[in-house]
């Protein structure tokens, strides 16, 4: 049996005592023939974002690898539309996003040798989600990826096995499109990739307009309008001006109005303003399967990443399950508990990278086992497997607190991987490659 599919199935598991459940939650909680724990509709208290006592800076830590990796220095950009040569690091269900933070846990002797000789070099490396391909018999390749920056890490020897292994943190900075693939004779996997560029649409005019006519332009009809106004310190209006918004700011300001009403969580102040930033935001925490992320990945200009994602926004509403299409959670439980977003990537300790949102109630799903706090990616939180209730697949984990000063007092993590919104499906194995 797998290693990444022990935790899942609960396997090596402590077991602990359940504390009991709060009669204010709703929670009709069974024990079923299968020693399951019946989670049809955990009413988890409904609090206000900024409500939250847990300390939201916590999951970004990754604590749980430990408190003695060392820091890495120095930034490295390539150059947009260069081509590299990269090794590559293939992840199941795992696309990378620019700026999101991931964690690995790396056991595998020439991936951890691997990762020694970059740090000797740029600290930089390749992410690709990978996948099963019945079609081809092996495994596919995403033809987009993300490059890794390492920017804490901690290798160690067994002295007992000498094995190596290595536990690190990095961040993923840009988009790149694989061009050819080859495995070295160790099996790494190296690539030679370009590096995809930022494309900024202007005015389509703007190059050819003389600049003796700007002053008899009126403003564009796509332009919109936005008012400001100042205000004393007793709030009595000063001055209102209407000022005119490019399109890209009013798609930015789309974007998070939309958002804001897809669920109060996303405040449109905490967000990024920028559109490249928001663009990338958008694509991490959204619950969005493979085959979508790499679509909004492939798209060069951050505009039109937007406008993707405000589509995708507007027709998603609730969060159903992968294999048998059952609902799970709806747009308005979903909710931040952590400083990155409400979706973020974590590792097990067998080293499988699950990329899971929060949310504060889910439906139709059993627990399984008991809850544990060992190794757990929310700490004051103990964690107990979750799945489907239909198909028995494996959905996330229901989080337990394990002291009464912190809210919510329980939540769910939903893994990205066994999730999707109610969306069309792309055309199987579209974007993706076989892999030698």
């Amino acid at each position: 049996m797998d290693d990444d599919l022990l935790p899942l199935l609960g396997i090596g598991v402590v077991q602990e005592d359940d504390d009991e459940e709060d009669s204010s939650s709703g929670s009709e909680e069974s024990e079923s023939p299968e020693n399951a724990a019946s989670a049809e509709v955990d009413e988890c208290q409904i609090i206000r974002q900024d409500s939250i006592t847990f300390d939201q800076s916590l999951p970004l830590s990754h604590s749980y690898l430990g408190d003695d990796l060392e820091d890495v220095r120095g930034r490295t950009f390539h150059e947009e539309g260069a081509t590299i040569s990269l090794p590559v690091i293939q992840l199941p269900g795992m696309v990378l996003v620019p700026g999101q933070t991931i964690p690995l846990h790396l056991f595998h002797q020439h991936t951890v040798a691997m990762l020694k000789g970059v740090m000797d070099k740029d600290n930089t490396f390749g992410i690709v989600a990978y996948r099963y391909s019945e079609e081809d018999g092996g495994h596919i390749i995403a033809t987009i990826g993300t490059t890794a920056e390492i920017f804490s890490v901690k290798d160690e020897t067994d002295e007992r096995t000498g094995l190596a292994s290595i536990r690190v943190k990095a961040k993923g900075r840009q988009r790149f499109k694989v061009i050819e693939s080859r495995r070295t004779a160790t099996g790494i996997l190296m690539c030679s990739v370009k590096i995809l560029k930022e494309a900024i649409l202007g005015d389509i005019l703007s190059d050819v307009r003389p600049g003796s006519h700007c002053k008899f332009c009126c403003d564009p009809p796509e332009r919109g309008t936005a008012n400001k106004t100042a205000v004393d310190r007793q709030g009595n209006i000063l001055t209102s001006v209407t000022m005119s918004t490019s399109p890209q700011e009013m798609v930015v300001q789309n974007v998070k109005k939309e958002l804001y009403r897809w669920n109060s969580s996303y405040v449109p102040e905490r967000l990024p303003s920028h559109p490249v930033e928001l663009s990338y935001w958008v694509i991490q925490n959204l619950p969005l399967d493979d085959d979508l992320r790499l679509n909004l990945m492939g798209i060069d200009s951050a505009v039109q990443r937007l406008r993707c994602s405000l589509s995708i926004v507007q027709k998603c509403s609730s969060l159903c399950c992968k294999e048998c299409n059952t609902n799970i959670a709806n747009k308005n439980d979903v909710f931040s508990l952590s400083v990155e977003g409400p979706l973020g990537a974590y590792v097990n300790p067998h080293g499988h990278v699950h990329e899971t949102m929060t949310v504060y109630k889910a439906q139709n799903l059993n627990l399984i086992g008991r809850a544990t706090k060992e190794h757990s990616w929310f700490p004051g939180y103990a964690w107990t497997i979750a799945q489907c209730r239909r198909c028995a697949f494996h959905i996330g984990w229901k989080f337990t607190a394990t002291r009464k000063d912190l809210t919510p007092l329980k939540f769910f993590g939903l893994t990205r991987a066994s999730v999707m919104p109610g969306l069309h499906q792309t055309e199987e194995n579209e974007g993706w490659v076989p892999v030698m």
